[in-house]
């Protein structure tokens, strides 16, 4: 919270230090901290903690958005296998082991790399510096939503049996109904638990795909982006990498913890083993 408090708060610091996050100045490249640079200046003269904390909105966003996302897609075709059963459910499943099997990490390098402007999206758009933001989230919310969908659908086959299922079945509730009223609530647990920890992971495949060059473009700053232009100045300004790397592991270590904690108040087995 503190972190993307912090985040949110970006402009707020830009405009009470008096500096611009994008704005070039050679002749205080590598600035020590100072009243007006807290943190220094980078290799372009640009002030270090308002761009981390421009990095942190666009590096939370990117793994906030791209959980639920996938979270959104891996409940749908989850909730559908549970439910239905039989031979949908077997094919939806092989759909799933078929997207398991793909080789992650590679299969993102060759989509990120794709040029969208073969792909038929206008010239403006394709060449925008938002584009590689959206085309990150899209890109992970469509390899990611795997783990979501194996836990909805264990749990959904689980409580589609339940008496209170079958007592809606026999009132004349229909599928639709059942799903989203009597069963999507009481799968939510594991749905809530798989997103908050799937959101770490995802930060550090952004900060992957972005130190490969393959990220969030600059001049647009994250933490992955800010981490591959100190690469060349790890001996010179070793600062200017560990800040966003430190970030980084902070940022995944807490979600880690939220998501256990998240998971034991929310399983009521540890309630039970407590006692």
């Amino acid at each position: 919270m503190l972190l993307a408090g912090a985040s949110l708060a970006a402009p707020l610091v830009e405009s009470a230090l008096g500096v611009d996050a994008n704005a070039v100045s050679l002749f205080d490249r590598f600035a020590p901290p100072s009243p007006q640079n807290w943190l220094g200046t980078d290799e372009l003269g640009r002030d270090v903690l308002v761009r981390l904390l421009y990095g942190g909105r666009v590096s939370l966003f990117v793994g906030l958005a791209a959980a639920v996302a996938s979270a959104v897609v891996g409940t749908v075709i989850g909730l559908l296998a549970g439910f239905f059963g039989g031979r949908f459910d077997a094919f939806l499943m092989r759909v799933t082991d078929g997207v398991i099997a793909l080789p992650l990490l590679p299969l993102l390098i060759v989509l990120a790399a794709v040029d969208l402007g073969k792909l038929g999206v206008p010239a403006g758009l394709a060449q925008s510096d938002q584009v590689s933001l959206y085309r990150i989230i899209v890109i992970v919310s469509l390899a990611g939503w795997t783990t979501v969908a194996r836990l909805v659908r264990g749990a959904a086959l689980s409580v589609r049996q339940r008496e209170y299922v079958r007592a809606a079945t026999a009132l004349g509730a229909g599928n639709l109904r059942l799903m989203l009223v009597h069963v999507l609530p009481n799968v939510a647990s594991p749905i809530v638990v798989a997103t908050t920890l799937s959101v770490g992971n995802i930060i550090l495949l952004e900060s992957v795909l972005s130190f490969l060059g393959l990220g969030i473009q600059p001049p647009l700053p994250s933490w992955g982006n800010m981490l591959t232009n100190a690469q060349e100045l790890i001996w010179s300004a070793p600062m200017l990498a560990i800040y966003p790397g430190l970030l980084i592991f902070v940022t995944v270590i807490a979600f880690n913890f939220v998501g256990d904690g998240l998971q034991d108040a929310l399983d009521p087995r540890a309630d039970v083993s407590r006692r």
